[in-house]
């Protein structure tokens, strides 16, 4: 088994529903999103997915947060904008844009909203 990752970012704010804490208020984060995909086998350029093209994919999705106020942005205008749901999101994002490389999957998504804390998101 073969497993590659990439990072992004993206600068936004957010705030959290019915949380009781600072974090209920608007506040902002450089998050940092890491993207794991898996496969069994080898491009015939010995790759699994060239690095280039994931971060362009990954970079499409979180251009859809970038400097954004997450709460207003769907579906984080219903569902609380949390790292956990983020990363779910963020999974489901690029499992729709990656589905067409054959033997080829996302093993994980990790959101970190400040140093030393993240979230991820696996199936």
């Amino acid at each position: 088994m073969f497993e590659v990752s990439v990072r992004g970012k993206f600068s936004a704010a957010h705030r959290l529903r019915g949380y009781q804490g600072k974090c209920s208020r608007i506040h902002g984060h450089n998050w940092y999103v890491e993207v794991h995909l898996q496969s069994e086998r080898l491009s015939e350029t010995g790759m699994v997915i060239d690095f280039g093209e994931l971060k362009g994919i990954l970079n499409e999705v979180l251009e859809e947060l970038d400097h954004r106020f997450i709460n207003e942005t769907p579906p984080f205008d219903r569902i609380n904008p949390t790292s956990e749901n983020m990363a779910r999101w963020i999974f489901q994002q690029l499992r729709a844009r990656i589905s067409a490389l054959e033997g080829v999957r996302i093993s994980k998504v990790t959101v970190q909203e400040s140093e030393g804390v993240a979230a991820s998101y696996w199936e």
